[in-house]
């Protein structure tokens, strides 16, 4: 498969939203924080057409943002992300209905005010997909797309439970025609039982109407259920990238397997029956990271050249990428035949 999505050394800084007081008092010399936040710092991916890549990391990594700058609703501040060789965005403004996006929480992102029916409509009349005369029966095939009774259309979002709202929600983006969709949490905010429902839409929409996916999710169970590659971020940078497979058997970046080993996980033979590690440390500041590897204040792995250092993405295999400097050690720690195959 060719590459269809591609992001080129992408970042987006947040600078301080100072009143005209702050700002005057800064001026002044007063203790006014104007330092910007790099939510996303020279991330460069690629996503293959009909690939599902999922996109993990610990709140706060800027998951979501990226998720909003390949969605187009936020411009980079630097880089750039291209859609089948085109621009997504031009001049800071979306140009392109080809990249849609399913959001975590339904009843924030619907209407409340709107007949779920127009809401779903709303966006393809508006770009010419349908017409007015088309709309019942085009949001009706949506509905049954989706597992929804097409007779629903004329109700609001607060007479649907939340996972009847989380399919009103991706029938809206598909309504559009997209070819590459972003799932923000998409079953986060839902129940078990009908998270696992969800996912299974996810997965049989995909297969049938031959979506590329960005699935973002801090769930691990999930990402390895949906994803054909998975790609680890941490303080705005992918510090991992593989076939999830592969990367679930044997993480390269210690990052990686601290993330895995804070999965809970049930041990019947032992006093304690949940048993995790919890990665130790605070996540650093965006506005002020350190020095040299980000990860390198919480790494058990970091040596001085982590501190001054910052260690560039490496090839661990034909398919398999990694920023870290000890990334042979950790691989051999899992299996030394692992590392056979790296530079």
């Amino acid at each position: 498969m060719s590459v269809f999505l591609n992001m080129d050394n992408v970042s987006r800084l947040f600078g301080p939203n100072l009143s005209t007081g702050e700002k005057i008092a800064a001026k002044l010399g007063g203790n006014v924080e104007t330092r910007a936040v790099r939510a996303v710092s020279g991330v460069s991916l690629t996503v293959r057409r009909g690939e599902t890549l999922g996109l993990v990391g610990e709140s706060g990594c800027g998951k979501s943002t990226l998720g909003r700058l390949i969605a187009g609703i936020l411009p980079p501040t630097s880089g750039s992300i291209l859609l089948d060789g085109a621009p997504v965005m031009v001049d800071g403004r979306k140009v392109t209905t080809r990249v849609q996006t399913v959001f975590q929480d339904p009843f924030a992102s619907l209407d409340p005010r709107m007949k779920v029916g127009d809401t779903v409509s709303e966006g393809p009349i508006a770009h010419g997909l349908i017409t007015k005369s088309d709309a019942q029966g085009y949001v009706a095939n949506w509905f049954e797309r989706v597992g929804l009774d097409p007779v629903w259309v004329d109700r609001y979002p607060h007479q649907f439970s939340g996972g009847q709202r989380q399919r009103v929600a991706i029938a809206r983006a598909l309504a559009m025609q997209p070819d590459v969709l972003i799932c923000d949490e998409p079953v986060a905010s839902l129940d078990v039982s009908i998270q696992a429902q969800i996912i299974n839409l996810f997965l049989e929409l995909t297969r049938d109407l031959d979506l590329t996916c960005v699935f973002i999710s801090h769930d691990l169970s999930v990402i390895q259920h949906v994803s054909d590659r998975v790609a680890v971020m941490y303080l705005g940078r992918i510090v991992e990238l593989g076939p999830v497979d592969q990367v679930f058997a044997a993480s390269a970046h210690p990052y990686t397997a601290a993330l895995f080993g804070s999965v809970p996980k049930l041990v019947l033979d032992a006093d304690e029956l949940v048993h995790f590690d919890t990665i130790e440390g605070e996540v650093p500041s965006p506005l002020s990271p350190p020095p040299g590897c980000y990860y390198n204040p919480r790494c058990p792995r970091a040596t001085d050249i982590c501190t001054t250092t910052q260690p560039e993405t490496q090839k661990v295999s034909e398919l398999r990428a990694v920023a870290c400097h000890h990334f042979k050690a950790v691989l051999a720690d899992k299996d030394p035949d692992l590392t056979m195959s790296g530079p």
